[in-house]
């Protein structure tokens, strides 16, 4: 599983003129099945994305994707984590540690 870190990098009048496109990038992301909760930092200054996905390589190569990406308006961080304990809603994301 993996945590998505963004942080701003332009004046959120910049931001906010790439939201509607990178909306619609989560949304295709959450249709897919790829992201599980998203939503804006406190305060304004970025966002969080809780993701699922093969590898990080892959993970990578998605938020390369991000319209805040291509715009120049946002870096991200990607914090590879082993979900071994989680909510019941979450139990078909469980992993087991390494043997």
């Amino acid at each position: 599983m993996f945590v998505l870190e963004l942080s701003y990098t332009a004046e959120l009048e910049r931001v906010d003129a790439e939201l509607p496109r990178h909306v619609e990038w989560l949304n295709a992301h959450y249709a897919a099945g790829t992201f599980l909760a998203s939503g804006r930092k406190v305060p304004r200054e970025g966002g969080v994305i809780l993701a699922v996905g093969e590898d990080r390589a892959a993970i990578e190569a998605l938020v390369a994707t991000d319209p805040f990406v291509i715009a120049g308006v946002c870096a991200y961080r990607v914090t590879e984590f082993l979900a071994t304990t989680t909510a019941p809603a979450l139990e078909d994301y469980r992993q087991q540690l390494p043997g």
